[in-house]
């Protein structure tokens, strides 16, 4: 149990790893739009996300008949739930997500490019990945639809929160 749920936040520390690394901000320039942001009477040029970039084309999955890739019983599910203190059926659900969220997370890092500061999945009964970024980039939200088989038709809330923020890694307890 212990082995499985070690192996799993290695490769998805791995994989946050490799795409905070990739820079590809040649390729994406051309996709960050600027528009004009008007703050507390004073304007200034913010970049903002294009959602309809982001679209996947999905539509979202009516969640009381979906089938998810881990059983509701699993021994994952059971893990992240007494990990993160919450239900099975939410830890099978953002398990799901969370496993699937670089799909959402690398059309972002596309726009964003050197605003990109940090990022972080919420882990409770309303899961968003929150994207941190410097201020320069327009505040905003949005529902992103994945659109892998793996997490087919399950929605992500995503929200752009210009606050500059480096994430830290908060230390749950260690595992043996």
């Amino acid at each position: 149990m212990t082995k499985r749920l070690m192996s799993m936040m290695i490769i998805a520390t791995a994989s946050m790893w490799a795409l905070t690394g990739c820079d590809n901000s040649a390729d994406t320039a051309s996709k960050v739009s600027e528009d004009a942001v008007t703050t507390s009477g004073s304007s200034t040029t913010a970049k903002t996300i294009d959602w309809s970039v982001m679209s996947s084309g999905e539509s979202a999955a009516n969640l009381a008949d979906y089938n998810y890739p881990f059983e509701l019983d699993s021994q994952s599910v059971q893990s992240y739930a007494n990990y993160f203190k919450v239900d099975n059926a939410t830890a099978q659900h953002n398990l799901t997500i969370s496993m699937a969220s670089n799909e959402a997370l690398s059309k972002v890092l596309d726009q964003l490019s050197d605003s990109y500061t940090s990022h972080e999945l919420t882990d409770g009964k309303d899961m968003k990945l929150i994207i941190h970024t410097t201020p320069d980039v327009a505040a905003s939200s949005y529902d992103y639809v994945l659109a892998d088989d793996f997490a087919k038709g399950l929605v992500l809330p995503i929200v752009i929160q210009p606050d500059g923020v480096k994430g830290e890694v908060e230390v749950h307890g260690e595992v043996e």
